[in-house]
This record gives structure tokens, sequence and C-alpha cells, in this order.
């Protein structure tokens, strides 16, 4: 058993975040053709941010039943905004420089760009949301 919680929630709120991930990706590639980088983001990163709540709650800081469910999903939403904050500039950047960007670059710049929202996103979970399970 690992001595430190911050390290057992960071194991685990990475499981999370690699499920998440390749699911944003592939809801991204889905959507980029048909609605084009920004939308596609930003529809990716909302339909995946009440699976990534969802599984962080339970998995990651281990809360379960339904009392403040709703008022996480909420503040998980408002950290998810971030997120798009951050994945959706990058994407602007590369556009700006790159018109012609591929769906492989775009891929690639949303995954890099991701792991600095990851780190954002973790630490809002940990110190803002979900602060009352940071024992775990």
């Amino acid at each position: 058993m690992l001595r430190y919680p911050v390290v057992r929630q960071l194991i685990r709120f990475t499981g999370v975040g690699i499920i998440c991930t390749v699911t944003s990706l592939a809801l991204y590639a889905l959507f980029r053709p048909w609605i084009g980088p920004q939308p596609a983001n930003a529809a990716a990163l909302i339909i995946t941010s009440l699976m990534n709540t969802a599984l962080n709650r339970r998995l990651t800081f281990k809360i379960s039943g339904n009392r403040k469910r709703a008022r996480d999903h909420l503040n998980g939403l408002i950290v998810i905004a971030v997120a798009l904050v951050i994945t959706g500039g990058s994407l602007g950047v590369l556009h700006a420089f790159r018109p012609e960007a591929t769906l492989e670059e775009d891929l690639w710049t949303t995954t890099l760009s991701g792991f600095v929202a990851t780190a954002v996103r973790f630490t809002m979970l940990r110190h803002w949301i979900f602060r009352r399970a940071r024992h775990v």
C-alpha cells in the first residue's frame, strides 16, 4: 500500500485520464471532418467531461452516493472549460501558423496540450471539487 494519498490518487487519476483521453481523441477524429477542429474539440471535451468527473469521483477520490453529485458534475464542467481554453488555444495557435494542419497534427497538438490541461484538472479536482476526499 502506498503511504501517500496523493500518489494513490495520481495513479488512479492517470488510469481515468487514459480512458477519457482515448475516448476524447476518438470523438475528435470522428467529429472533425464534419464540424471542424474547434467545435470537434469542444464537443469531445464536453461529452467526455461527464464521464471523467464520474470516474474520478468514484475511483480517484472514492466518493460514492448521490450527495453533492450534481454539484460535482457542474463544477466538473467548469474545470473542463479550463481544459477547453488550453487545448482550444493550442489548436488556434497551430491553425494560425499551419492552416492546412492535418488530423494527425491536430491530435498531437490536443494530446500535448492535454497534458497541461490534465495537471490543471487534477489540481482543481483535488483542491476544489473533491477536497472533502483528499485523504483517500
